[in-house]
């Protein structure tokens, strides 16, 4: 099926509203641990938001905005874990999956910009005239574009660094039960100024945490 008719089939179910029909929501949710990411504590919408070193940020920035109701799409990115997506906390009801869009990357990206509160596209290349097009699309249709990686002109960028394991003790053993990480935003306009927080991504219970102090003996794992 094309996907303008996917699209407006979505549309028909009872409860579903296109991008541009939810717009007067200027600033979608995120977990309180993200907020002081984000210079409105939240997705601001017509925003691009490149996000770098753990596609496990996107999907924590995903599960507040779909659980409050919005709807998103995830185009290029077929390594997406659903089940982690759930633990933390993604509502996978909301979620419309194109793993491999290929040369019609340009229409399908297009298409879900129309039609989606949020869409995430994955690690791939984008020609720069490209990249504007559809950021332009992005703030006219009050859409969220978040890119697994950089992308040109991005309104924040997002990075995870300074990953540690918890729960290894110096020679390597005990349980992986958290990961340390620490994400840094800096961008354009009131995001302008750097900002870090400390991050538990996952924490104990596979969803986002606020960071801890460091354990003794804590041991580094790649990750």
């Amino acid at each position: 099926m094309a996907v303008p008719e996917a699209l407006a089939g979505l549309t028909a179910i009872p409860g579903v509203r296109t991008a541009a029909e939810l717009s007067s929501d200027s600033v979608l949710a995120v977990l309180p641990p993200l907020a002081r990411l984000l210079p409105e504590g939240g997705l601001r919408r017509g925003s691009t938001i490149a996000v770098g070193g753990a596609t496990s940020l996107v999907l924590a920035l995903l599960a507040a905005a779909t659980r409050d109701g919005s709807w998103a799409a995830v185009a290029a990115l077929p390594e997406l874990g659903l089940a982690a997506a759930a633990e933390f906390g993604v509502d996978l009801d909301r979620i419309a999956l194109v793993p491999h869009p290929g040369a019609e990357l340009p229409g399908v990206l297009s298409a879900l910009v129309d039609g989606f509160d949020l869409v995430v596209l994955g690690p791939v290349a984008v020609e720069p005239q490209l990249a504007r097009r559809l950021a332009g699309r992005v703030r006219n249709r009050g859409t969220v574009l978040l890119t697994v990686g950089p992308w040109p002109g991005a309104d924040v960028e997002l990075r995870v660094s300074g990953r540690r394991w918890r729960g290894l003790t110096a020679d390597g053993h005990g349980h992986l039960r958290a990961r340390d990480v620490v994400a840094t935003s800096r961008g354009r306009g009131a995001a302008a100024r750097p900002l870090s927080v400390q991050l538990q991504l996952p924490g104990p219970g596979g969803s986002l945490a606020p960071g801890e102090p460091p354990e003794r003996r804590l041991a580094g794992v790649a990750g």
